[in-house]
C-alpha cells in the first residue's frame, strides 16, 4: 500500500514538473527578483477648507495651499516634483429629521502629488506642510529613481533560472537541447514588501516616523527551445 501511494505521488511531481512538448520544443520558464532600498517616495498632502459660501471655501483653501506649495519650495521639492492632482468644490448639507436637506456651506478641496527624493527629509516635509495649512495627507508610496541596473540584474537571475530548469528537463526526459527558438519577457513592476526588522528610514526625531521597508524588482522570461532525440 506505501508503495502504491509512493508512487502516485512521484507521478504526480512528475506531471507538474514536466516541460511543455510542441513540434519538437521545450518550452521554460524562469523568474529572477531584486530586492533593495526605495531612494525616492511619492506622497499625496492636500488642503480643505469649509466656508458659508463657495467663493469663500475657495479664497479659503487657496490661501492654504499657496503657504503649503511655499513650505514644499523651501523644504527643497522642485517643481517638476509638485503636481495638482485635483481641485474640488462641494456644497455641505444638514439632514433635519424628517425635513430636506438645508444648504449650510461649501467646502473646497485640492490635492498635491509631491516626489520626494530625499527621503531622510520626508518626515520633516509632512510636518511642515501639515503645519502649514495641510490637512489631508494620502497615499504614501516608495519608488527608486533608477531601477536599470536592478532590473537588469533580475533579467540575468530570471534567464539564468529558465537555463537551468531547460537543462533539468532535457536530462530527466532523455533529450538533447538544440537551438534557442524564443524568448519572451514578462515584467513585473515594483511592489512594496513588508518592512523588515532594521530597514527603519531614519527621521529626525521630532517629525512624523516613516518606513521605507524594501521593494522587489521582479522579471519571469520564457524560453523556447528545439529538441534533438
Amino acid at each position: 500500500m506505501n508503495h502504491s501511494i509512493s508512487a502516485l505521488a512521484t507521478a504526480a511531481v512528475l506531471a507538474i514538473a514536466a516541460p511543455a512538448f510542441a513540434d519538437e520544443t521545450m518550452t521554460v520558464t524562469g523568474t529572477g527578483q531584486v530586492m533593495l532600498a526605495p531612494d525616492m517616495a511619492h506622497v499625496s498632502v492636500g488642503v480643505s477648507f469649509d466656508a458659508d459660501t463657495a467663493a469663500e471655501a475657495m479664497a479659503g483653501m487657496s490661501t492654504d495651499l499657496s503657504a503649503v506649495m511655499a513650505r514644499v519650495e523651501a523644504a527643497g521639492i522642485q517643481a517638476r516634483d509638485v503636481q495638482t492632482s485635483s481641485i474640488e468644490l462641494n456644497p455641505r448639507y444638514d439632514y433635519p429629521e424628517n425635513s430636506a436637506p438645508v444648504l449650510v456651506g461649501f467646502t473646497a478641496a485640492s490635492n498635491l502629488q509631491l516626489r520626494v527624493r530625499d527621503l531622510d527629509a520626508l518626515g520633516s516635509v509632512l510636518d511642515a506642510t501639515v503645519s502649514d495649512g495641510a490637512n489631508r495627507v494620502s497615499g504614501i508610496s516608495f519608488d527608486v529613481q533608477d531601477p536599470a541596473a536592478a532590473m537588469n540584474d533580475a533579467r540575468r537571475a530570471a534567464v539564468a533560472d529558465a537555463v537551468a530548469k531547460a537543462n533539468l528537463f532535457a536530462d530527466a526526459a532523455g533529450v538533447r537541447l538544440g537551438d534557442l527558438q524564443n524568448l519572451t519577457e514578462q515584467y513585473a513592476p515594483v511592489r512594496p514588501m513588508p518592512i523588515a526588522e532594521g530597514r527603519m528610514m531614519a527621521m529626525a526625531a521630532d517629525s512624523v516616523p516613516v518606513a521605507g521597508g524594501e521593494l522587489t524588482l521582479s522579471t519571469s522570461v520564457t524560453l523556447v527551445y528545439e529538441i534533438k532525440q
